[in-house]
């Protein structure tokens, strides 16, 4: 294979491994595809829930194929026992000439092992191929692994002068309905999504997607709450995915109907949910992607921590005016080169609004 024909592979496992993000955690969301005299005879990306792991469903798909073909793979083959056989077994049995591997897995059961697995039997393995892009799609994963956390997404919808309501609260809608489907969009490839109290007690938010064929790709649905009484009646009466509430209040004394998990996390000197201490509680469970919705408040103090990866902002060309509600709040900045600081990465019209992603610096 030449290096053009490897990096369209490559790019087509890539692809396939996005149509799960959201879905896997706490597993990554991979993608694979057998190629034998550069005819495409099987591809998999893992399953929802983690299993079965892309390799196996590509190799079944390929069957006989198999035999001398060469494998690309968005990140290195899994090298230990689980819930199924090795991955890199499992390719190393099919009779698989060469492995084209993306990224290298940090996780320590791993970690080259799925390699050495692979080239102690003969098979010619080259690595890095797309090796950006797939740390952009494995970001959730890497950042839980590496940081004990999430990888944090800051939503924000504003007007051209940085405003999300104005001063009497007013909020709906400052962005149009295609800027919404978007942002339904974007719930619908992220295992969580988080709001805090004054959020929910406002707008009594579903938290779903309800794009057309994403409606069972909603995340879990995180409430910050630091005494834990909040009203989530109307999110148990829509009968969607489980609401987990994080809250420094003892979790005895409360009567939840639906699937509600309540979570007890440290709380600051002042009496809040220590945000940190908080993220390091979603890893544990799971999370490898936060989407936050939440309102001034609870963004501005992710962003005070620094525990924001990513902006998704959507600006709406209206001004409300310095009496409406500020975007961020008070960040008690001594100097500028204190400020959060983040790059563009993408920007593009979304009906009449305009989107863009900022990543951290």
């Amino acid at each position: 294979m030449t290096e053009h024909e490897d990096r369209r592979w490559m790019e087509y496992a890539l692809r396939l491994g996005r149509r799960h993000l959201g879905l896997t955690w706490p597993n990554p969301s991979v993608g694979c595809v057998v190629v034998k005299n550069n005819r495409l005879v099987g591809m998999g990306v893992t399953a929802p829930g983690g299993r079965p792991h892309a390799e196996p469903q590509a190799l079944a798909m390929a069957g006989r194929d198999a035999v001398g073909a060469t494998a690309y793979v968005t990140l290195e083959p899994c090298a230990h026992y689980g819930q199924t056989p090795p991955c890199a077994e499992t390719l190393r049995d099919a009779g698989i000439a060469r492995v084209v591997i993306a990224l290298e897995d940090p996780d320590p059961r791993v970690n080259g092992g799925g390699r050495a697995i692979l080239e102690a039997a003969g098979i010619s393995v080259s690595m890095g191929m797309c090796r950006g892009e797939a740390e952009r799609d494995q970001v959730g994963y890497l950042k839980r692994l590496r940081n004990g956390r999430p990888f944090v997404t800051l939503k924000l919808a504003q007007s051209l002068d940085g405003r999300v309501a104005l001063a009497s609260g007013e909020s709906k809608w400052i962005t149009g309905a295609e800027a919404r489907r978007t942002g339904h969009g974007f719930r619908a490839n992220h295992d969580a999504i988080l709001v805090g109290h004054g959020t929910l007690t406002a707008d009594q938010p579903q938290l779903t997607s309800r794009l057309p064929g994403l409606q069972t790709r909603s995340p879990i649905r995180v409430i910050a709450s630091s005494d834990g009484a909040c009203n989530i009646d109307t999110m148990v009466e829509d009968a969607g995915p489980p609401i987990w509430i994080m809250q420094t209040a003892p979790k005895d004394g409360f009567r939840d109907a639906g699937p509600v998990q309540r979570e007890r996390v440290p709380a600051t000197d002042d009496g809040r949910i220590n945000l940190h201490a908080m993220m390091e509680r979603l890893a544990s469970l799971g999370i490898t992607r936060l989407y936050c919705e939440g309102g001034p408040t609870l963004g501005t103090s992710l962003l005070k921590e620094d525990l924001v990866d990513q902006i998704v902002l959507f600006s709406a060309p209206m001004a409300i005016g310095g009496d409406g509600r500020p975007t961020i709040a008070e960040l008690g900045l001594g100097a500028l080169d204190q400020a959060p600081a983040f790059s563009f990465r993408s920007h593009r019209h979304v009906g009449d609004d305009v989107l863009s992603v900022l990543e951290r610096a």
